[in-house]
């Protein structure tokens, strides 16, 4: 296969949409309820995301053992989210982040008991 001239860019836009993707398939929400901007960090892009997150019904959490199903704490969650963001948006555009910023900007019941873990 030879290569040809020119170049391949990948636009803010579409960098965006798909951190928004990855953010919300991580904590169980929808793209549009994802925030992200980018800023430049020496070179490499660092990603800063704001996102609820689903959690179970509060009354159907009786003890530690239904935040574990649920998947963890919500620090620890997001803790776990930074990394899996990370590969799914630099593996699927190419783009070298250095880092992923999460805030977590409120709670999405699910109806389910469980909050979906990715």
């Amino acid at each position: 296969m030879s290569t040809l001239a020119g170049h391949n860019r990948v636009s803010t836009q579409a960098l965006t949409s798909l951190a928004q993707a990855a953010t919300a398939e991580q904590f169980g929400v929808r793209p549009a309820d994802v925030r992200a901007s980018w800023a430049d960090d020496a070179g490499l892009l660092a990603l800063r995301v704001v996102s609820p997150i689903a959690v179970p019904e509060l009354d159907s959490v009786a003890g530690p053992e239904d935040v574990a199903a649920a998947g963890g704490s919500v620090w620890e969650r997001a803790t776990a989210a930074k990394g899996a963001i990370l590969r799914r948006v630099s593996g699927l555009s190419g783009a070298q982040l250095s880092r992923v910023d999460i805030r977590v900007a409120g709670v999405r019941p699910t109806t389910s008991g469980r909050a979906r873990v990715l």
